[in-house]
């Protein structure tokens, strides 16, 4: 079952060309999550790459953060209809780590610290459309934000911006992930409302 914490903080008006169809402006950055949060020590995580590569490549805390980083800033559009403008991000870029890896795959399945997974399609996770950030606001991503880091996807709907991520699994086959199995749509375009199954 979801849970629903804090940060739903009132709706305001904003420019409807950054806001898809549907959605609704928050200030906060409400916190959701299909389970209960874990807390991973930095000396125990590590970031892996497996699956249709010829060796699985892993990335520790220490080798991740010596990695090449950017700053940004996007607005994420979550599959409950909020919307939180010019959210500002620090991480490595997910061409980065695919660079190193060879593969024929067109997929990737995200997996996650607690057994979250989600599907993207790996064109989805190239081209500077995908991060590992490991810090919001300046700040260390909370746990409860998905922290010691988290996927982002901004470009979909939130739910594929994996929290305390661990690794891709990349696949030459799509195959659904958590909430995906569960009725949400497979691809999760916001601008095209693909909440659902259907949509």
């Amino acid at each position: 079952m979801m849970a629903v914490t804090r940060g739903f903080v009132g709706r305001r008006a904003a420019d409807s060309s950054r806001v898809p169809p549907g959605q609704y402006v928050t200030k906060g950055f409400p916190v959701l999550s299909a389970g209960p949060t874990p807390y991973t020590p930095l000396d125990a995580w590590d970031f892996t790459i497996r699956g249709a590569v010829e060796h699985p490549v892993s990335w520790s805390w220490t080798e991740f953060q010596e990695l090449p980083r950017q700053k940004f800033t996007v607005d994420i559009h979550c599959v409950t209809k909020w919307t939180k403008l010019d959210v500002p991000w620090s991480g490595v870029s997910l061409d980065t780590f695919l660079d190193t890896v060879p593969t024929q795959a067109a997929y990737a399945l995200a997996f996650s610290d607690g057994g979250y997974t989600t599907n993207v399609p790996l064109a989805d996770l190239r081209g500077g459309k995908a991060w590992v950030v490991d810090e919001y606001d300046g700040r260390p991503l909370d746990p409860e934000h998905g922290g010691p880091a988290r996927l982002l996807v901004p470009h979909l709907y939130f739910w594929k911006s994996a929290k305390w991520i661990r690794g891709l699994d990349l696949r030459t086959a799509d195959q659904p992930g958590f909430w995906e199995m569960f009725g949400y749509h497979n691809y999760g375009d916001p601008w095209k409302e693909q909440r659902y199954y259907g949509d």
